[in-house]
């Protein structure tokens, strides 16, 4: 039997159905090995403290030099979140359950103090300093996620918001040198999902040099086995592709990666080098 394309077992793995744990235990590691995707939420808005301590936390995280690269909208008008759902194509992104967040990749901020000190905006063209956004913006973002699941909400990263990623510039009203780079819902969870399992540390960790995928074939068939018991909640009557499969026959599929994200960037004016 291959392990990568059969599975020998109906019931779910301790793995899927017991969070992982460390040497180490305490609040903060237990609820980050705790992390599931949400997907399902009741119908009940972050009340305004909740809100206030999300974006806080969020604003505080490091930042690459102290430039502070990105900025949060909180999507509340429904017509905007039309929008979202419609450049997402997921059906949990639209309507009014959960808080809607989209964090954006900001140069523009610095690109106006920078002309208002009538210092040259080149810099900001830069594909490094492009990163520098990119790094401050994802920082944020996890920021939330700890802060949000340690007061028992549930999350979702939203990839997906950039399906069609100028229908959000439009919609968010995005000037140059700015960039969306992931959405967010943060609510009150409906659902209790299974822990989907993550790659072998053997295959991700290494020490002083790579760890190389051809030393770690037996990890990699294990782990296919377990991903195949494992069911996504979008489609809960269907076990998921073994890991190898979906690398095999999806990356590089989907609205966002097959378009020519580049050419967006450029008209943002960003990474013009």
């Amino acid at each position: 039997m291959n392990p990568a394309t059969d599975v020998t077992t109906d019931a779910p793995t301790d793995q899927l159905c017991t969070a992982p744990s460390a040497p180490i235990s305490n609040p903060t590691i237990d609820q980050q090995l705790r992390h599931r995707t949400i997907r399902q939420y009741q119908d009940k808005p972050l009340p305004a403290e909740v809100l206030d301590t999300l974006l806080t936390v969020a604003r505080h995280g490091a930042t690459s030099s102290f430039f502070q690269h990105f900025s949060i909208i909180h999507v509340t008008d429904p017509a905007v979140r039309e929008q979202m759902y419609l450049s997402s194509g997921q059906p949990y992104v639209g309507g009014t359950k959960a808080d809607l967040f989209v964090f954006v990749i900001d140069l523009h901020r610095n690109a106006e103090i920078r002309r208002a000190a009538g210092k040259d905006l080149e810099p900001l063209t830069r594909t490094g300093v492009f990163f520098q956004g990119y790094q401050d913006t994802m920082i944020a973002a996890q920021n939330m996620v700890v802060a949000a699941e340690s007061m028992g909400l549930g999350t979702t990263y939203l990839g997906s918001l950039t399906n069609d990623v100028e229908r959000v510039i439009e919609a968010l009203k995005l000037p140059d040198y700015t960039f969306p780079a992931v959405g967010m819902l943060v609510g009150y969870p409906d659902q209790t999902p299974q822990f989907k399992p993550r790659l072998p540390r053997a295959l991700t960790v290494g020490e002083n040099a790579y760890p190389e995928l051809g030393e770690h074939a037996e990890e990699l068939a294990a782990y296919d086995q377990t991903v195949q018991e494992y069911y996504d909640l979008r489609d809960a009557n269907n076990r998921v592709d073994s890991f190898s499969n979906q690398v095999a026959n999806n990356l590089g599929k989907g609205p966002f990666v097959e378009s020519d994200v580049r050419a967006v960037l450029l008209r943002q004016g960003l990474c013009l080098k």
